[in-house]
């Protein structure tokens, strides 16, 4: 709030032709035209304004406390006492006023959202909260999560702000150093709409910043308590894609498939699965060919033909190749049910590998 008044009074300065300020209810100057005055303390005035609304005049000094709901908020003062100067006072006071309380607003905004997006608030109390601060409780929306190096977190956020100015339907917060969290209204939005408005976060801060993000989006939820839901999905959007899909940027929850379904499994069960489909850790002895063979051969939909043209090698090469990872593994990539196992248990491996805490 200190910097909303600080911005104001340099709005103002130039048209008023005495000092003038914002005391804080520790009586301590918090911003002023005549920035050496910031600081300085004034608790003689502490009795005076004891639920005292008019204005109070002292050494050549008018003030003007300004209370809300019977309680001080903060007193104005102007260094002159003309009726003139009283004038100024009294709209100034409606001015400040007025900005408080959309700061307050937009800050008990920021701090329900994150409420919900944590589920640290109850049902009843929920519903009740978004009708004080005028939220639609039954739109649709979405939460993105773009993760974005800490060095550039307040200029994203200020990127994004511009982006989406609609404070009563899109809510940004700052999440951690690193993270922001977007809910946004999609009424009547498609599935390639809202995957636009991803592609447009990260081509816009890219743009503007020429730096990377990565966006992780939920799913879309109905009501303001499944918010939640929508947020821990696109966390585990990114968690997720950090192991299977590092070059993506932009992630969604729905779209992870068999990652999601590993990620959510007991690491006790997946070493299980590991130990049974591979006896004596056999995965770990393919050699950097093998290991390319294999990837060409799933990319390539289990073409053998295809697969041996894009490794540049002769069609029994690459048999000879699968027949010596069968006689190993007692795996044939070349049957359907087969593929799925050892694709799977590459995946398993992988994700065991990283360590990955879930959320």
């Amino acid at each position: 709030m200190q910097n909303t008044f600080k911005n104001l009074i340099y709005q103002y300065k130039n048209i008023i032709d005495f000092d003038f300020g914002v005391i804080n209810t520790n009586f301590e100057i918090i911003a002023c035209s005549n920035e050496s005055l910031v600081g300085q303390q004034r608790a003689e005035l502490e009795d005076a304004f004891y639920d005292n609304e008019n204005v109070v005049f002292g050494h050549s000094i008018a003030y003007k406390p300004v209370f809300v709901r019977n309680h001080l908020e903060f007193i104005l003062f102007i260094e002159d006492t003309s009726p003139e100067s009283v004038k100024v006072l009294n709209l100034l006071s409606v001015a400040f006023l007025n900005i408080s309380q959309i700061q307050d607003e937009k800050t008990n905004k920021s701090n329900y959202i994150k409420q919900l997006l944590q589920d640290s608030i109850l049902p009843s109390d929920m519903y009740i909260k978004a009708k004080e601060l005028k939220i639609d409780t039954e739109a649709q929306r979405i939460v993105f999560i773009i993760k974005v190096d800490k060095d550039n977190l307040e200029d994203t956020y200020d990127v994004l702000l511009n982006m989406f100015p609609e404070k009563s339907k899109d809510f940004l917060v700052t999440v951690d150093e690193e993270t922001l969290a977007l809910v946004k209204e999609i009424n009547d939005m498609s599935d390639k709409e809202v995957y636009k408005v991803a592609c447009s976060i990260r081509d816009t801060v890219n743009a503007e910043l020429f730096i990377k993000v990565k966006v992780g989006m939920g799913s879309v939820i109905s009501t303001v308590r499944e918010i939640a839901i929508s947020y821990r999905e696109a966390k585990i959007s990114i968690e997720v894609s950090k192991v299977f899909d590092a070059e993506k940027d932009i992630i969604s929850y729905e779209n992870l498939g068999i990652g999601r379904l590993i990620y959510q499994l007991p690491t006790t069960l997946c070493t299980k699965f590991l130990n049974e489909v591979f006896k004596d850790d056999t995965l770990d002895t393919l050699d950097d060919d093998m290991v390319e063979t294999i990837q060409k051969f799933f990319e390539n939909s289990l073409n053998i033909s295809e697969t041996a043209r894009k490794l540049f090698v002769h069609r029994n090469t690459l048999v000879y190749r699968l027949d010596k990872l069968q006689k190993n593994t007692g795996l044939d990539l070349r049957e359907f049910e087969d593929a799925i196992i050892f694709k799977v248990a590459m995946m398993v491996k992988k994700y065991l590998s990283a360590n990955v805490i879930k959320l």
